[in-house]
Parts: structure tokens; sequence; C-alpha cells
């Protein structure tokens, strides 16, 4: 973005409605006495559904806690090609740091996690990638529920979506697989809708000049994602569609049964009761200000802070590992030793390309009178380039089955039809990249989307306050580090392809030619993480020596406590996680009620 052009947060008036009526800022305007049926911790993209469906039922009533601010009107947020003003720090986020990282050559990293309503579908990249069906396929089999297949988890990625025109409205014949997806869920998932015809038309063409390599994909969320396909992103007319904007909608924050206090952060659950053989929390303790309050839950709590967020409540509040605990001073209520282990991201670096067309990013990016131009068409009409972030096309690929790593790995990957290997391409480097305002780029971003390497997240301090310590473990195993490195070797090969040698200068850097040691290094001296953290309470069958939850996502060992968010996928996706913990919290949401009801 073109610094100081518009300030951060800029609020459109236009966009903030009435819907925001039931939003509570103050926990003294919040009627009656803290006490609901459900309390749920987290105003994310998972617990905002949860919300939503559990008061589809009149008789129910939820109390959401976030500790962040309001979603509303914040221009960096509706506008999809202004996401990265919201990367940290900022008052949008929590500002996280993870120790140094031992396969990023000590690197301290900035691990962004949103502070706002809606969690990181207000914060993300708008990514709507489900994985491939042997991700679900093996979630089934690691908790001995069917339920958690493929076939049984596609109707609530259906449920969730609300399949929309692109903001330009263009013919998409040919670009999705329309039986794949639906129009009658609640958030918006679109293809890009704006076009760079050059950079459209060379990629689609790379598809068919090394089409082994690069086969076309028309829907890579049909459970299949091998190959090229056109990206679909949770964007509605032109504007971000996240859990707040959906699933607390106007007709649904409106309910008398549902309410939404933010600046409620959570330090612990309290009040341990053993009614059923089993102990359980009554009570979620938080603060606002400088007093503290205590809600009360009389069938359930529901932890929906995040991968992060979640394993810190439970261990400040005595569910954890207990030596852990005992160190810190902390009562032990149960000891659960997988609580913040097991964790997993993605691992990403970036490589570009000078070119010399001016349909690129940087055309935009790096020029102050077409930026305002674009800003003013999406003012006016929500059209422009401004209705999509940098990315159209993905493509996510396999390493071959004889590939040298797998003589001493195991792959890690759900299955044959699962990506190692993710690659994004842009028409451009970012939305704010270095270098002479006369230059122009094609990029693509290199993941490894089904990793090896492995994490924590714990406490070092009795203060719930106090932020946890998180090592993601990135690139600690060989795995990693080699399939980032045939991914950067495939990015190259794609722009390699003849179709692009009448607008390709140059690489940006000259890793091809590397020595495969000096690549290794550039892997670990750029890596970063793509934020899509797995893990820290995961789910595992009823009878697991290890895990956090049982299938139906309820602690194990407890009683009236469950977890739904992204912690609770053992593995992650080989995917961008949003559609997954969407999906995630809709079956929650049936399984409470099944439950409850």
């Amino acid at each position: 973005m073109v610094p100081g052009i518009f300030p951060r947060g800029l609020i459109l008036l236009s966009y903030i409605t009435a819907c925001w009526s039931k939003i509570y800022e103050n926990v003294s305007d919040l009627p009656g006495n803290l006490t609901y049926d459900f309390v749920v911790v987290g105003g994310g993209t998972a617990g905002l559904v949860v919300a939503n469906r559990l008061t589809e039922n009149p008789n129910f009533s939820v109390l959401v806690l976030e500790a962040g601010v309001s979603n509303a009107g914040v221009l960096d947020s509706i506008i999809p090609f202004f996401v990265d003003n919201l990367l940290g720090p900022t008052m949008y986020e929590w500002n996280y740091t993870t120790v140094p990282q031992s396969g990023l050559n000590g690197r301290v990293l900035d691990y962004a996690r949103a502070f706002m309503l809606g969690g990181c579908s207000s914060h993300n990249g708008m990514f709507y990638t489900r994985g491939s069906a042997e991700d679900f396929n093996r979630y089934a089999q690691i908790t001995g529920d069917a339920g958690w297949s493929w076939d049984e988890i596609l109707p609530y990625f259906l449920k969730n979506e609300k399949w929309s025109p692109p903001a330009d409205h263009h013919d998409t014949s040919g670009e999705f697989d329309p039986k794949f997806h639906s129009t009658k869920g609640l958030t918006s998932v679109s293809l890009p809708g704006f076009a760079w015809p050059i950079f459209f038309d060379h990629v689609i063409q790379t598809t068919k000049e090394l089409s082994d390599e690069f086969p076309f994909n028309l829907d890579m969320n049909s459970g299949f994602p091998l190959g090229l396909g056109w990206l679909q992103s949770t964007v509605g007319d032109g504007m971000r569609s996240s859990s707040a904007t959906s699933y607390l909608a106007s007709e649904f924050i409106e309910r008398e049964n549902l309410h939404v206090l933010i600046h409620a952060q959570v330090s612990q659950l309290v009040d341990v009761q053993n009614v059923t053989g089993e102990p359980s929390f009554d009570g979620v303790q938080f603060k606002q200000g400088t007093s503290e309050f205590t809600a009360r839950a009389a069938k359930e709590i529901i932890l929906s802070a995040g991968t992060v967020g979640t394993p810190s409540i439970l261990m400040h509040s005595g569910i954890g590992d207990q030596a852990t605990l005992n160190a810190l001073g902390i009562p032990t209520v149960l000891h659960l030793p997988s609580v913040g282990q097991n964790i997993q991201d993605q691992a990403a670096v970036s490589t570009s390309w000078l070119v010399n067309t001016t349909q690129t990013l940087e055309s935009i990016t790096q020029n102050a009178t077409r930026f305002n131009e674009a800003f003013e068409q999406w003012n006016q009409s929500h059209t422009g380039p401004f209705v999509e972030f940098a990315a159209t096309h993905v493509a996510w690929l396999r390493l071959p089955s004889n590939s040298s790593i797998f003589e001493n790995h195991t792959d890690p990957s759900a299955g044959p039809q699962t990506p190692h290997i993710e690659l994004v391409f842009a028409p451009g480097v970012g939305l704010g990249p270095p270098g002479n305002a006369s230059q122009h780029f094609m990029g693509a971003g290199v993941a490894v989307v089904s990793p090896a390497s492995r994490g924590s997240i714990t406490i070092n301090s009795s203060n719930p306050f106090d932020p946890p310590v998180i090592d993601l473990g990135l690139l600690e195993s060989d795995f990693d580090v080699f399939a980032l490195r045939e991914g950067i070797k495939s990015a190259y090969r794609f722009f390699g392809a003849p179709v692009w040698q009448d607008i390709i200068i140059g690489p940006r850097q000259d890793l091809e030619n590397l020595t495969t040691d000096a690549l290794d290094e550039f892997i670990r001296s750029t890596a970063g993480p793509p934020l899509h953290l797995v893990g820290s309470a995961a789910m595992s069958a009823r009878d697991a020596p290890d895990g956090v939850v049982n299938p139906d996502l309820l602690v194990k060992g407890l009683a009236r406590l469950r977890v739904v968010d992204a912690s609770v996928l053992p593995i992650v996706p080989s995917a961008h996680t949003q559609a997954a913990t969407y999906a995630v919290a809709e079956r929650a949401a049936d399984l409470m009620k099944e439950l409850w009801m």
C-alpha cells in the first residue's frame, strides 16, 4: 500500500450500520447477571459460528467474550487489498513473538494473531482452500470418528459457504466446479474480481505448456487439489467476508439470546465442580479494564481462543502437564500433557521475477495517483483492483515418489492425492515492495503444506495476561527444507515456460543456480510462517493416550468444556486453515445441539 495516503483504520461511515447495536463494549451494559447456557471464549472464526448456530434455538442463551476490538469500520479489514496494513504491531493484533527458531538460524519471528472480532477471518489473506479429502479421512482415522471424514465434513463446508459472483461479474465458466459449492451459506466465497489480462493468460497457458507438472485443476476445493487453478477467496461484493460480517450480520446480532462483549480478556476457567464424576468448570473469569468478572455457563464453556490462546487458558486453569503447572504454582485440575504440544505451521518463502509489463501490482502500490483512483473506484462501486489481495492462482504439487528425501523420511502427507507444496502466483510481489518505482514484477510464494516439523506452546508465568511461549519448530525437519527447495525449483520452471519469455526480464534473485547448501541457507534465512497454526488442543480417539479433546471436541477427562477452533486439528491440512476452521465449528455446533436439545 502506498504509505501516507489514508490513515490506518479509516472508517467508512456507510459501512457502519445498526447491526452492531448488540455488540457490547462494557460489561455493565449487558442485561442480566452474567449467567448463560453457553459461554464462548473468543469471538473469532470458530467462536462466532458456534454462537450463531446455538442461538438459532431461542431457548439457548449465549455470551461471547472477545478480548479484542470490533471489526466494524476498520478499512484495512474491509478492503481486501489493504490486508497487509493489519500486520503488526497494531491494535488489531496480539503482537506475539516466537522464541528463537533453531531451524531459521535462530531468528525470532513476529507471529500475527488477530485481536479483533472475527479473529483471523477479519485479518487473514482470505484464501478459501479446504485441503484434500485425504486430510479429512486421516482425521477420521486418527479419531475413530467417521464424522470427520471428507464425505461427512463436506456438508459443513457447504453449510458455511455462500458462493458469490466476483466483483466484476465476469463469466466464471471454466474457473470452478459448481457441484462442490453452495450459495446457501453465510460466508461469501468468490473468484478473483479484477482482471490482470496478461498475467491471467500467461498462467493458464503455462498449464498447457507444462501440463505434466502444472495440470489445470478446475476446482481445488473438490477434495482433489493437485494441479493449478483459480484462487477462491472469502470476498463478497468487493469486501472481506469474515465470521463477524456473516455470522453476526444484522439478522443474527439482534437475537435477544445472543450477547457479544468485546474488550473482555479471559484469564482462566474457575469454580471447579464434580457432579458427574468428572470435574467441570462453572465459570469463566475475564478482565475488562482493571476490573475482573466471572461469567457462568449452565451447560457448556466453549474455548475458541485459537491455537495460541486456547492452550494458554487451559494451562492457567490447571489443565496441562502437571510438572509445568507445579513449577509455576498453578494447582493441577487435570494432568493433560498434550496441551500445547504437537503444534504445526507451514513454512514459506517468496520468489519473484522482473517483467517488462506494467500490468502488475506495482502500477498501483508505487503510483499515488493510480492508488487514489483505485480507492475511489472501490469506494464508489466496490470494483477495481482493491477487491482482491495480491494472489489470483494457486498450484498444489507433490514431490515425486522417488525423491531422495523418502529414503530416510516418511511421507508426512495424508496420501497420494495430497500436496506437499503450494505455489501462490501473483501479478506483483506484494502490497509494499522495495525497489525502484519503475520496476514491475511477477511473484510466487512457495510453501511446504504437509510439513514434518512440530513445535509447542507453553506458559512460563502464573500471570494469565503474560504472553505464552511460542515455539513453532519451523524447518526443524530436513523434509520441510527439501520440499521448499524443490518448490523453488518448480517456481523457476513455471516462469521458465515458453509463454513467459516475452515479458520475463529475469529473476530478482538467481536462486536457480545456487548450490544446495546456499539454497538451503536462503531458505533458513528468509522463510516464515503463513500463520496456519494447529494442533495445540488436538483431537484423538476416546481411548487414545495422547490428545486433548475427544472426537466430539469435549476435553478429555472433563465435563462441559469443549474446544472449537483450529487447535483441535491434529495435523495441519494441506491448505490454508480458514475453511477447515469454519467446517469444524459448523460440525461442533451440531454436536452441541444434539447433546442439549
